[in-house]
């Protein structure tokens, strides 16, 4: 069960949790929902939440997911991040962690 995790706010998993399903806003603009592999949620965080509060890290069973996801390159970070492609159901969330 490879796992890999997601950044969003308390708010936006409580919606999701009441739809079945959790969509990020970069699944409209880039085809995507972007995910880090653990030693990459510190950097993620510092990169494009810093400041917020009411965050958490949603823990994903990737063989609960019902959408694909990919390991992708990514040129500004000299990285290989994990990207679904479609909503994350709900169910394949096996865990969330309060970060701040």
């Amino acid at each position: 069960m490879p796992i890999i995790y997601h950044i969003t706010t308390s708010a936006a998993w409580n919606t999701a949790q009441q739809l079945g399903y959790y969509e990020a806003p970069s699944l409209k603009d880039e085809g995507f929902i972007h995910c880090s592999q653990e030693h990459q949620i510190e950097g993620v965080l510092q990169r494009y939440y810093a400041g917020q509060t009411n965050l958490v890290k949603l823990v994903i069973d990737t063989d609960k997911l019902t959408n694909k996801f990919i390991f992708e390159w990514s040129p500004s970070t000299a990285d290989t991040f994990p990207h679904v492609y479609g909503v994350i159901n709900a169910e394949a969330v096996i865990d969330v962690i309060k970060l701040n």
